[in-house]
């Protein structure tokens, strides 16, 4: 018997396919998330000391994000070269790679920042003969090569487990067609690889975000910065830190809800 005798007649659907709510299966995270964000955007909507402080602190915005993105591509342009490297023949080019990747996961991101935006970066500028006080010079520009030479380090490793995780039947189809190497690299392994390698690439996306706060040691007025400028004058510690937490929470959250659509639009049915 498929049918349900119901007040109002027959039911049709079969009793182990009707929908039912879990309440178990709710996203409570995500109403924690919601009130999280919730209490600082109340503040700054009804205290003006708090609507200050967001005022003067979304100003770094810009900032934030040229760091994260420019960070980002550099991180993905030379952590594609030390994951070829780091897969060559060449016994040079593949230590070379290793002690690079060892050498920046062995210390801590905030020495390592210092290191490249104070000491190592204005070092090489200055034998290209590049001013500090030029545009290309600026902090800014110091800060996102830091973080993105810190993050190639950990792409080259996700980039290269993607390579690899492509068979090698695939490249030898390739190469029986007719196509060189770096065709094959490019129509066949890239494609795939790069769409298996998505979700750490997102991953390390929100966390280079994240780390983006730490270039405020160089200075660069990032959201960081400026709320660390704005307590120090208004001595609204409490204020500040929650506007900055509640902004760095809505960035990640919303980033990483981007980044799940993307990565379910991408799918393989």
């Amino acid at each position: 018997m498929t049918a349900i005798e119901t007040a109002h007649g027959t039911d049709p659907t079969p009793p182990g396919t009707r929908l039912s709510f879990a309440w178990s299966d709710f996203p409570w995270w995500f109403i924690g998330i919601l009130a999280t964000i919730a209490f600082p955007a109340f503040k700054i909507l009804t205290d003006d000391e708090w609507n200050e402080g967001f005022l003067f602190i979304k100003d770094g915005l810009t900032l934030t994000f040229a760091v994260t993105i420019g960070g980002f591509v550099i991180a993905m342009v030379v952590g594609l070269g030390v994951a070829l490297a780091r897969m060559s023949k060449s016994v040079v080019l593949r230590n070379l790679a290793i002690y690079y990747i060892e050498l920046i996961r062995g210390i801590p991101v905030l020495v390592t920042i210092i290191m490249f935006g104070l000491v190592m970066v204005p070092w090489f500028f200055d034998l290209l003969g590049i001013s500090l006080q030029s545009a290309i010079g600026s902090k800014a520009i110091r800060a996102s090569v830091a973080i993105g030479l810190i993050y190639a380090a950990f792409i080259a490793e996700v980039l290269r487990a993607g390579i690899e995780s492509i068979g090698r039947g695939q490249r030898e189809a390739g190469m029986s067609i007719g196509l060189n190497n770096r065709q094959v690299f490019r129509f066949i392994v890239w494609p795939q690889a790069i769409k298996n390698i998505m979700p750490a690439l997102g991953n390390d996306l929100i966390a280079l975000l994240k780390d983006s706060s730490l270039v405020s040691i160089l200075a660069v007025r990032e959201l960081t910065q400026m709320s660390r400028l704005w307590t120090g004058r208004s001595f609204q510690f409490f204020a500040g830190f929650m506007i900055l937490a509640a902004m760095y929470l809505t960035l990640t959250v919303s980033l990483s809800m981007a980044l799940q659509w993307y990565e379910r639009r991408i799918a393989t049915p």
